[in-house]
């Protein structure tokens, strides 16, 4: 991890749902770097420990269901237990579902053999606004009860999505399009508590959940990716360090003291791009 600038935050207790993914484990080891005690929550426990680990004694992994108020509750009482109150969170949990995507770009009537709009299942939409959404809700309806009287600080991972909706996945455009109004809507709603809220919104990463859209089996790009780097005007993906400087700035409250209910575009100018 490359970690750009260094701030104090010592003061920080930090959750971050997801914290076993490939982004969120890295803010976390961010977070830590500069003083911050972190919960990492995941429902992949290993993952999260395996993290934690890591990092040492400044970081907690713990098996959460995001989707599980009661389990949140749980998770929130260990976390107590351990570092205190939190005073910042990282809405990280979320992703796509194969259930909610289309194999065509576009709609072509009497196209047999691809699964279009209309074979998109209802469970996987379902499944991709509870994971993306209700997780976001329900996580800060739990941990910001922490801040209400001190103060605090919440981050939500939004996405290019969340400014025009991309092909073939229509159910994870839609939800990260509501992270980013519920971004701006808890900005508004804490901002007499103190509680500041933003979103960062990465451009175009490779991870584990999108691996298979953007590479072949054999490694070759595919035409997706060829789409995403035309449009890209920095003709590249970006690498996970990328975010961290924009995680920092936003968690140090001397610097982005002022800053909330913004989505900050992390994306080498993807959503500045016409394409003309």
């Amino acid at each position: 991890m490359k970690l750009p600038f260094k701030t104090d935050l010592s003061e920080k207790v930090a959750v971050i749902t997801g914290g076993g993914g490939v982004i969120c484990s890295e803010f976390a080891r961010a977070l830590a770097a500069c003083g911050a005690k972190v919960a990492l929550l995941d429902i992949n426990e290993s993952a999260a420990k395996a993290v934690a680990d890591e990092i040492g004694k400044n970081a907690v992994a713990l098996k959460c269901d995001c989707l599980d108020k009661a389990d949140i509750l749980r998770a929130r009482d260990k976390v107590h237990e351990k570092f205190g109150k939190v005073n910042f969170l990282v809405n990280g949990a979320g992703g796509n579902n194969p259930r909610a995507t289309t194999d065509n770009e576009y709609m072509t009537p009497d196209l047999t053999g691809v699964k279009d709009f209309f074979a998109l299942e209802e469970s996987g939409l379902r499944f991709v606004f509870d994971i993306n959404i209700t997780s976001a809700f329900l996580v800060t309806q739990v941990f910001a009860q922490d801040m209400v009287k001190t103060g605090g600080n919440i981050i939500n991972i939004s996405s290019m999505n969340a400014f025009a909706p991309l092909t073939k996945i229509p159910a994870y455009s839609a939800a990260k399009a509501g992270i980013s109004n519920f971004t701006q809507w808890l900005a508004v709603h804490f901002a007499p508590c103190g509680i500041r809220c933003n979103a960062i919104a990465p451009g175009f990463f490779v991870t584990n959940q999108n691996r298979s859209l953007l590479f072949n089996a054999d490694g070759t790009p595919t035409a997706r990716t060829g789409k995403i780097l035309a449009a890209t005007p920095m003709r590249k993906f970006g690498e996970i360090d990328d975010l961290i400087g924009c995680l920092i700035w936003l968690a140090d409250d001397g610097a982005s003291g002022f800053v909330t209910g913004t989505v900050i575009p992390v994306d080498g100018g993807f959503s500045a791009y016409s394409g003309v």
